[in-house]
């Protein structure tokens, strides 16, 4: 096991696997020679070449449509976009191409988008949105957000092995600030699975990716409280049963996330709980989510607009008192 931080294991998982399988190669604006927005591919070019780590042109469209192209004649592409924001570049080659060749006809489609995603650093609309349940609406798709170094670099070793797209959400917040202890070898970690990242019996947390850490303190806040957070680290698919039982365990569910409300994919885990734990509720499920609006620039703004612990401590004090 080494200490890595959440950047280097996502470096590392991708190193190991196209030093493993000549199939796998890296695309993107600016990975090869500047080493990728945020320097996970940092030497590539120099141990693999130009053939295998690709600068493309600044087109979301290309990069995406290269891949798919690629991949359905037996590569294994990794597609980088600088920021989550700019795959709606590529949206029909993603959504209409390559989400849907296998279905169609039965081609394999094993790309994988690396997607810096998420706030927490004022840049603004254009650079700082979660978009992942917009996509895990579309059949076809996989939708991966990790929270812990030792889940990013598993959860991307298996995306890549996965036959189908796999979006993978890495949170920009988390890259270098949040360090764990991460085996050296090669591992994955299945596609779906939920992990609980604290145990408890009072009341449940349903989140994924930088919001774990916000449940996290919050629950530091609420020390006579026992609250089970749950990580579910990828949302399409998603950990059904895991939710579940926690929900019929504690009988008081929260979902947090940081993308926005309406639409967010928290509403779907609301519903199945509503739909499927009913009986076993002892107070409605309540959501805490960003407000229907673009992230803001302002500094201010948006930490008004991101949940923040002072959010989550208030919402579970009302699930608690219920």
């Amino acid at each position: 096991m080494a200490e890595m931080t959440y950047l280097n294991a996502i470096s590392d998982g991708l190193r190991l696997e196209m030093r493993r399988d000549n199939r796998v190669f890296v695309l993107g604006e600016d990975v090869g020679v500047y080493g990728g927005a945020f320097k996970v591919t940092l030497g590539f070019l120099e141990e693999f070449g130009a053939w295998r780590v690709i600068d493309a042109p600044l087109s979301e469209t290309a990069i995406i449509g290269g891949a798919t192209g690629a991949a359905m004649m037996g590569l294994r592409p990794v597609a980088e976009m600088q920021f989550a924001d700019f795959v709606s570049c590529g949206w029909d080659q993603l959504v209409t191409v390559a989400a849907k060749q296998r279905w169609r006809a039965g081609t394999p489609v094993p790309i994988v988008l690396r997607l810096p995603s998420g706030g927490g650093f004022s840049g603004g609309p254009f650079h700082s949105q979660n978009p992942e349940s917009s996509f895990a609406h579309i059949p076809g798709l996989k939708c991966v957000c990790p929270s812990t170094p030792e889940d990013a670099k598993g959860l991307l070793i298996a995306a890549i092995e996965d036959p189908n797209p796999v979006l993978f959400f890495e949170h920009k917040h988390l890259y270098r600030r949040i360090k764990g202890e991460v085996p050296e070898e090669r591992y994955t970690i299945p596609i779906g699975k939920a992990r609980i990242h604290a145990e408890g019996d009072d009341v449940s947390v349903i989140t994924w990716g930088a919001m774990v850490y916000t449940a996290e303190e919050a629950a530091r806040q609420l020390p006579d409280v026992s609250i089970e957070i749950v990580d579910l680290r990828s949302i399409m698919p998603w950990d059904k049963q895991a939710v579940l039982e926690s929900a019929r365990k504690t009988s008081k569910i929260l979902v947090l996330h940081e993308d926005n409300r309406t639409g967010g994919f928290g509403g779907e885990i609301a519903a199945t709980i509503g739909e499927e734990a009913f009986e076993h509720l002892d107070a409605p499920v309540r959501r805490i989510a960003a407000p229907d609006t673009p992230v803001p620039f302002s500094p201010q703004l948006e930490q008004a607009f991101i949940p923040q612990v002072a959010d989550v401590v208030a919402g579970l004090k009302e699930l608690i008192e219920y």
